[in-house]
């Protein structure tokens, strides 16, 4: 698997690298004040107070996101594989507070809630850049490059809490696994076990192995 950058034309269909005029150089400070970053797992908080109301948090929601309620947390820790790929409803910003990779598919390669692997491209993301993905772009949880990372995830608020409950009615109401959260799993992932859907066929790509 080659990777590739986000300023690479290969990165355009996923999504792009935030235009100028926003300075993350605060909000990453205080990211790397509050959170911790373990070295053996992944910890994932859907929104931060301190984050939220730090700038640029009021001026992305502002501009970027059109003045639409946000919540700003943040993704941090250790990992290497592919394990699940997700959705949501509108976009998603990721502020790298240090160098990751991330393994992108396009929602249009998924068919029936399965999606082989071998779609899968990986992106490196340098220190201090940010990056919005599309709606149509299927992501997880950024893979470490050096060691343990910090990410800020900013998304429409309310998405990744308690699922709604519903009556399923279509395929993709079965994979509905978290508010405004669209998952499928790799046999392999965790989340298996917490009752994610099975529909990654291939290998679970590893960044430490599976990279060019």
């Amino acid at each position: 698997m080659k990777l590739y950058s986000i300023h690479d034309p290969e990165f355009a269909s996923y999504g792009m690298p935030l235009p100028g005029g926003y300075d993350f150089s605060r909000f990453i400070s205080i990211l790397n004040a509050i959170t911790e970053a373990p070295s053996d797992k992944v910890i994932y908080v859907p929104d931060d107070k301190r984050l939220s109301s730090a700038i640029p948090g009021l001026d992305l929601r502002d501009r970027l996101f059109g003045g639409l309620d946000i919540q700003v947390g943040y993704c941090n820790g250790s990992n290497t594989k592919l394990n699940c790929l997700e959705c949501h409803r509108g976009l998603e910003v990721l502020v790298a507070a240090d160098d990751v990779i991330l393994l992108l598919a396009h929602k249009s390669e998924m068919v029936d809630n399965r999606l082989n692997t071998d779609a899968v491209k990986a992106f490196y993301v340098p220190k201090g850049e940010a990056v919005l993905y599309y709606e149509t772009t299927m992501h997880y949880a950024p893979c470490r490059v050096d060691g343990p990372f910090r990410t800020a995830i900013i998304l429409f608020k309310g998405t990744n809490t308690e699922k709604p409950r519903i009556t399923e009615k279509n395929s993709e109401d079965q994979i509905l696994f978290a508010r405004n959260k669209w998952l499928i799993a790799h046999p392999d992932a965790p989340e298996v076990n917490d009752g994610a859907v099975i529909g990654l066929d291939g290998k679970n790509l590893d960044v430490l192995i599976d990279l060019d």
